[in-house]
């Protein structure tokens, strides 16, 4: 069987990400959302959370699980008998880095591949980054996030200022 791994920090998860899940999903037996904890980020929503999440945004997918994760990635992609990584790659900034990690990861587990796959058009601009901010400076996000995400992301902002 293969298996694929989708990791991110998916905070929030936002409609390229769910494009590109529903894409891999079409690939691979058994596709892992692997949630990172990333510690090193100041996170809008927790593991948990977001785990949560992701989980409702694709509970009509059959053959996708979602797992958080921390610690290193190869480590959860063993764990998890992951032989791909699935990566998106929305500019050529994002594949200077994510070739960086690439070789990192073949240097740590050389029988794990990445796979890279591009945004569909629509959601090539968008970013976890650019939804929090535009939400945090109380503008409308409901197209760029699925419906759980959005009421999710409101309500963590509205709270957030209060």
């Amino acid at each position: 069987m293969k298996i694929a791994i989708y990791p991110g920090t998916f905070d929030p998860v936002t409609n390229g990400h769910y494009d590109l899940i529903k894409r891999a999903a079409c690939m691979f037996e058994k596709l892992v959302i692997g949630v990172a904890e990333s510690p090193s980020k100041a996170t809008l929503f927790s593991l948990d959370e977001r785990v949560a999440l992701l989980r409702e945004t694709c509970y009509e997918l059959p053959n996708v699980s979602v797992e958080g994760f921390s610690g290193l990635l190869v480590d959860f992609a063993t764990e998890q008998n992951a032989s791909i990584l699935v990566r998106g790659l929305r500019t050529t900034m994002d594949f200077e880095y994510e070739f960086g990690l690439t070789t990192m990861y073949r240097r740590l587990k050389p029988e794990l591949e990445s796979l890279f796959l591009t945004p569909s058009e629509e959601f090539a601009f968008l970013s976890s980054t650019l939804v929090r901010e535009v939400a945090i400076h109380g503008g409308e996000i409901e197209q760029f996030v699925p419906g759980c995400v959005h009421q999710a992301v409101v309500a963590k902002v509205k709270a957030f200022k209060n």
